[in-house]
């Protein structure tokens, strides 16, 4: 049996019901094995786990392309197709963005369209979409 590689994180949150809303019904995630301290999510095909941590760390700032973003975050590289969706689904539930989404490279290696916004709990997530998926790991 042939097994596909998947990217796993587990992340901390105040309130699963909160992120059951959020990634579930917000971001579209299915979601798997549930208990009182946990919930799985399928996110694009890769495993996430909500944790209850309601003492997790704090975010700091770093730059990117002349603009601050907030570390640590976690998201997704998506086809164009599904980040547009995905982007109109986020507005469409009123989520309030730290990047509105728009274009980061512009003219360079590596250029591609980007938004961050944050979960409920406070988690910073970024979802982008490279123009040629293929320069992702460029140097």
């Amino acid at each position: 049996m042939s097994r596909i590689t998947q990217f796993h994180l587990a992340f901390p949150v105040r309130d699963l019901d909160e992120a059951r809303r959020f990634y579930g019904e917000v971001i579209g995630c299915p979601q798997g094995r549930t208990d009182v301290m946990y919930q799985d999510f399928d996110f694009f095909g890769h495993h996430l786990v909500a944790h209850i941590a309601p003492d997790a760390g704090a975010l700091h700032e770093s730059r990117f392309d002349g603009e601050a973003v907030p570390v640590p975050h976690f998201g997704m590289n998506l086809d164009r197709e599904q980040w547009e969706t995905l982007a109109i689904r986020l507005r469409d539930a009123g989520v309030d963005f730290q990047e509105e989404p728009h274009l980061r490279l512009k003219g360079k290696p590596g250029q591609h369209v980007t938004m961050f916004l944050f979960d409920p709990s406070g988690n910073a997530l970024e979802f982008k979409s490279f123009d040629d998926p293929e320069q992702t790991f460029i140097p």
